[in-house]
């Protein structure tokens, strides 16, 4: 089969929002709160072992803040720090704080005009998504993707394949079809057991060392004609950057 759509994580794939963007923005909801939790960058990288936001929370009370008292109605408790961090995030990204990866854009302009359809696959809120595209490539950006499988639309999130699945259901779309990009281990997992062997990586500080075992290609970032990506696993470029015939050709040899 031929490649049809083009399906994209969010978080740390298209920006690299995890350091400087999510964590900071949860420091700021808890301190809204009044709780004196501080999320450093070290402890951040363990906390993303977890994915999404309200089980991220939980996963901290479990593990690293059990002297905690917790609130009779900790569901809640937690999606009130959750929407609160949310609206700080959503501040931070119409401020213009984080900007796309390298590349990021230009492959979407050449996508587009290939006539390769677009889906966004990921466990961050809908609201993170669109605030994103928004900042970076305009409000007429959310109409570019087909299909933005976000948040809590499945029940189980990465590494469960199930955001990828609902999404090409919704496309109508078998994995064979398609070609996805991840930056980290729990996205891979969930992209392969999603069926979808075409799978893209870029790799950011928090992930670089993690197992991409099945990734079709890993780089530190799509590149650009100025700026080449370094490979890390799979065959480089020809041009030394992703673009479309480098998808084409990517595609292809992961349904050999």
């Amino acid at each position: 089969m031929t490649l049809q759509a083009l399906l994209f994580d969010v978080d740390g794939t298209l920006a690299d929002t995890e350091r400087d963007g999510h964590r900071v923005a949860f420091n700021l909801a808890f301190a809204d709160a009044g709780l004196d939790w501080d999320w450093t960058e070290e402890l951040y990288g363990q906390l993303l072992k977890v994915t999404g936001g309200k089980e991220r929370i939980l996963f901290y009370l479990d593990r690293f803040n059990r002297c905690f008292e917790r609130p009779a109605e900790l569901d809640a408790f937690i999606a009130g720090l959750h929407r609160s961090k949310t609206a700080h995030y959503a501040r931070m990204l119409a401020e213009g704080c984080i900007p796309l990866r390298p590349g990021v854009a230009r492959l979407l302009d050449e996508a587009r005009a290939a006539g390769l359809r677009l889906a966004i696959a990921t466990t961050t809120t809908p609201l993170n998504v669109t605030a994103l595209l928004d900042s970076t490539l305009g409000p007429e950006s959310k109409d570019w993707f087909e299909v933005i499988a976000a948040g809590d639309i499945v029940p189980a999130k990465k590494p469960a394949p199930d955001i990828y699945l609902w999404a090409m259901q919704q496309m109508g779309l078998e994995p064979q079809q398609c070609l996805a990009f991840e930056d980290s281990d729990n996205g891979v997992r969930s992209v392969l057991d999603a069926g979808i062997k075409a799978l893209l990586v870029t790799v950011n500080g928090y992930t670089r060392e993690q197992d991409f075992t099945g990734a079709s290609l890993v780089l530190d970032q799509l590149g650009e004609p100025d700026q080449p990506a370094q490979v890390l696993a799979g065959s480089a470029p020809s041009r030394g950057y992703v673009d479309v015939t480098a998808l084409r050709e990517l595609h292809l040899q992961a349904q050999a």
